[in-house]
């Protein structure tokens, strides 16, 4: 039997207006500028340029807008009535944040962009199968050799067992193919450069290197014997007993482990070129006597605007327009285009106000690069009147150049530790310590986390011998015995 009911409840739903405000916010600069670009390709009435002065009359123009503008996180985007029986022009309805134009984009005709180009690099797949075709190999050779190629992972390691590979190709191709033929073809890959590519394991991938590489024969000999015989020894750093074991002294230890150290353990691992290693900073923060100077770094963002030429064909009257398609798919263009600006508009006013906040809760450390404070999301959020997921929106992936070099907006954000003084101090500067001590220890006598949980409680830090193992995992440190060195 069916019952009906009634039902009051209150929902919060996201207009798309809103979902493209937050998507945008979230993007990072150079992302943004692509995101842009994409925007004025498939939108002909949105292009670069700051906006003229508009004379269009109130009865010159009919636009029905069919949905109410609301609130995003406390702020409007704008304010445009619904009625349906009210004509707008483009002069009401296109608000201040109709044309979009950044402070810095603002340049002179004459400037030139010197961008040098970045040469594509070669991917180590097609780097390894030109040097097959260079191989005296088979054509089945070849076949098995692409399948071991195929599989290298990005460390340059073959992680699958070769016994599958082999499997696979048989049931593929018909084939009867034995594990020592797949050993062959797989020995004749591991000495393609980088020498050591496909290697099963650490210890295949230095002892490949250690034969292919140049080095005085002895300590070449005494290397191979400790990678082949004494592995497990040489990852624990028992210095002593590979001594004893190599009937050698320590400082000849030390010379073969030198050799072992020129080796790589990830022959995969692709090289960055200079121009492909920075970074495009979000914002830029100043400071100049006594005051911070913060900028977006929105330099090569355009302005943007309306297409003056489409605002004029929407402005004629019926009898001499054009018909009502072509209307509509033009008003809809048109209601898309002015969201968008004002969606970057947004971006842009929400940024600044979360990194001004940002600056003046850790004003310390952006006047002298130490004292970072610890803060979280939601301290930012009470102060600006917005939510925790708007904060995380805009320091997630951004970055900002100081005074005292460039950081993710992540950074400054952290938990408290408690001093015995009774001040709250960020986790960071506990982990800076923690890293200055490691740098003037005794290399050979390395620090245990008790010992530098004692000097931090001696140095006035609240901390414990398992905080200290963390913070030092965090920064990739190992532990005591693998920070061991020979004098």
């Amino acid at each position: 039997m069916l019952h009906l009911s009634q039902q009051q409840r209150l929902l919060q739903k996201l207009t798309p207006q809103q979902i493209q405000y937050l998507k945008l916010l979230q993007l990072p600069t150079i992302v943004l500028e692509q995101r842009i670009k994409t925007e004025l390709e498939q939108n002909p009435l949105l292009e670069e340029g700051i906006e003229d002065e508009i004379d269009v009359s109130q009865e010159d123009a009919e636009l029905e807008v069919d949905e109410p503008v609301e609130a995003i996180e406390g702020e409007p985007i704008a304010e445009v009535k619904k009625d349906k029986n009210d004509e707008f022009s483009f002069e009401d309805y296109l608000s201040d944040e109709a044309t979009y134009a950044p402070r810095s984009s603002v340049r002179q005709n004459d400037e030139e962009k010197d961008e040098i180009p970045i040469s594509a690099p070669e991917h180590l797949t097609q780097k390894l199968l030109t040097q097959l075709q260079l191989a005296d190999l088979t054509d089945i050779g070849m076949l098995v050799a692409e399948e071991i190629i195929g599989n290298i992972d990005e460390d340059g390691y073959l992680r699958r067992d070769l016994d599958l590979i082999i499997q696979d190709i048989n049931l593929s191709h018909g084939l009867h193919l034995t594990a020592a033929q797949a050993e062959t073809v797989l020995k004749r890959v591991q000495r393609l450069e980088p020498v050591g590519i496909a290697s099963r394991t650490l210890q295949e991938c230095l002892i490949l290197q250690l034969e292919a590489r140049e080095f005085d024969p002895r300590m070449k000999e005494l290397a191979r014997v400790m990678l082949e015989k004494y592995f497990d020894e040489f990852t624990k750093k028992h210095f002593e007993q590979l001594a004893k074991l190599l009937s050698i002294s320590l400082g000849e230890v030390k010379e073969v482990l030198a050799i072992i150290s020129h080796l790589n353990p990830k022959p995969g691992e692709r090289e960055i070129s200079a121009q492909e290693n920075y970074i495009t900073v979000d914002f830029i923060v100043h400071f100049d006597e006594g005051e911070f100077i913060i900028q977006l770094n929105d330099k090569n963002v355009p302005p943007l605007r309306i297409n003056k030429e489409y605002k004029e064909m929407m402005s004629r009257r019926k009898k001499n327009g054009v018909n009502s398609e072509t209307k509509t798919f033009i008003r809809q263009k048109f209601e898309a285009a002015k969201w968008f600006i004002a969606s970057i508009y947004q971006r842009r006013d929400t940024m600044l106000r979360v990194m001004r906040t940002i600056v003046d809760k850790q004003r310390q450390f952006f006047e002298t690069g130490e004292g970072l404070k610890p803060m979280i999301y939601k301290d930012i959020a009470e102060v600006i009147k917005m939510d925790i997921s708007t904060i995380s929106r805009v320091v997630n992936g951004k970055y900002v150049q100081t005074d005292f070099g460039v950081y993710e907006l992540r950074y400054f954000f952290s938990e408290g530790i408690s001093m015995q003084n009774g001040e709250d101090v960020s986790n960071k500067e506990v982990k800076l310590r923690i890293k200055e001590i490691l740098e003037t220890e005794d290399p050979q006598k390395p620090l245990s986390d008790d010992r530098i949980a004692e000097i931090l409680n001696e140095r006035g830090f609240n901390i414990a011998r398992r905080t200290v193992a963390k913070y030092r995992e965090s920064m990739m440190i190992p532990v005591a015995r693998l920070r061991r060195k020979i004098s």
